[in-house]
């Protein structure tokens, strides 16, 4: 069903950018800001926020444009490790690539890009030369001795004065990464040390949108925040700093509450020759955070934010099984929903996808003794099923069951023809060596595509296949790898009930 819109874009820009302008005066017009979240294509944020604009920041970005330059900060030792991106499911090395090519799509491009707490890493070394063989400005940050809590040495020319200097020109610079704990705060930190030797006096300021600093502690929004960082262990608290100083109650989470005094210490140090320079009071007051007062239709937000907690739940749960994540994370976010009342059901596709894999086992429907249940809800709210069989994979019959509603295709009527899905069965199976003839939805999408050339019918419901963007998909197993990536393209919010849909170990 068509999730009632709760946010206003139009409104929430024009308090960010005024908030962001203000917070430059303060600092004589430098300002070095540290971007939290994801910069652009923030789909928890569009998930919990209805009517929020994933790319809204990018607006923003635009709406400044004269007045910033844009650096990115990768840390070196995820780039040696290969650490992945969950929701594109890249490196952070490759997202840092699609991120630059993404904001010069937009009309941005970036000065430079940080390489933070470099020491030589292979890996780390190959792709600075990557990216300066492509003409970008690559600058090293070392390990700090000390960092934080050694504020003598870090505040000193063998501490953040050892990084390399980045030469900005505009009042604003934005600090963005591809992702958490890539460096971004200390980037910040030794460009303003260098730019306070050099007589500029800078300031810092952070945006990141969640927690959301005036929505109450235990509102479903910030809960599935902690839902979304369960996994690094982050929680949401008042802040006991902006408590105690205005006697008003802002929420923030833990990493920000716990490192403020000694940010506080670095920056009073950094700044104690420009003692006309405003000084914070609390990690709140650090905030430039302006999300909250976009918000118009708090039930619509509320609820949004409790389907975010189980989509969360049910993430965490199938990674568990992959051997990804730990067993108390998937704890913590049963507690959270707990907390709120929120049951797996309140999903309604969820004992739908589960109805439809038991119907097909009561009718021996399923393939290689898996019988596999998945269904979605269309924007209208209808609900749509599909299941596995000897012809194709659950997910594949639910997107094509899918487009043929959504084109008043009668049921009866085949998109793919028996002797395409043939051919490609006896491709896999006596050329390729396929343990599986049945076709994934990656396979069931390109024959789709190859028939509508032919077939009115199947192109008729292939352009219906932009109608599946953002709507609700569960199912029963674990999706193959073909699967997922037809999933992620069509842009459907997946969750699944963790089983595995192959008795092989391997499966491609």
């Amino acid at each position: 069903m068509k999730t009632k819109s709760g946010f206003d874009n139009e409104k929430y820009l024009k308090e960010q950018t005024a908030a962001i302008l203000d917070r430059v005066k303060k600092f004589n017009n430098k300002l070095y800001l540290e971007f939290g979240g994801k910069l652009c294509f923030d789909y928890h944020a569009a998930r919990v926020l209805p009517g929020y604009d994933p790319n809204v920041k990018i607006r923003l970005l635009q709406e400044l444009k004269d007045k910033i330059d844009i650096v990115l900060a990768i840390y070196a030792g995820d780039i040696e490790r290969g650490r992945v991106r969950g929701d594109f499911g890249i490196t952070y090395d490759a997202a840092t690539l699609k991120l630059i090519d993404d904001l010069r799509k937009w009309g941005l491009d970036i000065l430079a890009v940080v390489i933070t707490r470099f020491a030589n890493q292979s890996a780390a070394v190959i792709f600075k030369n990557k990216l300066e063989r492509r003409g970008v400005k690559v600058y090293l940050h070392y390990p700090i001795e000390g960092y934080p809590a050694d504020v003598d040495s870090i505040v000193s020319d063998k501490g953040i004065g050892k990084n390399d200097f980045i030469e900005t020109k505009r009042p604003i610079a934005v600090v963005t990464a591809p992702g958490p704990n890539s460096g971004k705060l200390a980037v910040c930190l030794s460009q303003l040390y260098h730019e306070h030797k050099r007589g500029i006096n800078a300031g810092y300021a952070k945006f990141e949108t969640f927690p959301i600093w005036n929505l109450p502690l235990k509102h479903p929004v910030n809960i599935a925040y902690e839902a979304a960082t369960a996994d690094i262990q982050d929680f949401n608290l008042v802040d006991p700093f902006h408590l105690n100083k205005y006697n008003k109650t802002a929420i923030n989470y833990n990493r920000d509450v716990e490192s403020f005094p000694i940010l506080k210490l670095i920056l009073t140090r950094i700044f104690e020759k420009d003692a006309n320079l405003p000084m914070y009071n609390s990690p709140t007051d650090m905030g430039v955070n302006r999300a909250g007062f976009g918000i118009v239709e708090d039930k619509a937000v509320a609820e949004a934010a409790r389907q975010e907690l189980i989509r969360r739940y049910f993430r965490y749960n199938t990674e568990y099984v992959l051997g990804i994540e730990k067993k108390e994370t998937v704890d913590r976010v049963t507690l959270l929903m707990e907390e709120l009342g929120v049951k797996v059901t309140d999903r309604v596709v969820v004992e739908i996808a589960r109805k439809t894999a038991e119907e097909s086992e009561a009718g021996g429907k399923g393939h290689q003794g898996i019988f596999c249940g998945a269904a979605i809800q269309l924007s209208d709210g209808r609900i749509i099923t599909g299941k596995n069989s000897q012809l194709m994979h659950a997910a594949a019959s639910l997107i094509l069951n899918a487009v043929k509603v959504l084109a008043n295709i009668p049921d009866e009527i085949l998109l793919l023809s028996p002797h395409v899905i043939n051919q490609i069965a006896e491709l896999k199976e006596v050329i390729l060596g396929a343990d599986s003839e049945s076709l994934d939805l990656e396979e069931a999408l390109i024959a789709l595509s190859i028939s509508a050339a032919t077939n009115h019918t199947a192109e008729l419901a292939m352009k219906r296949l932009v109608g599946l963007k953002g709507c609700e998909v569960h199912m029963t197993h674990i999706p193959t790898p073909g699967d997922e990536v037809g999933l992620k393209r069509l842009g459907v919010n997946l969750t699944t009930d963790g089983k595995f849909s192959s008795h092989n170990l391997f499966v491609t």
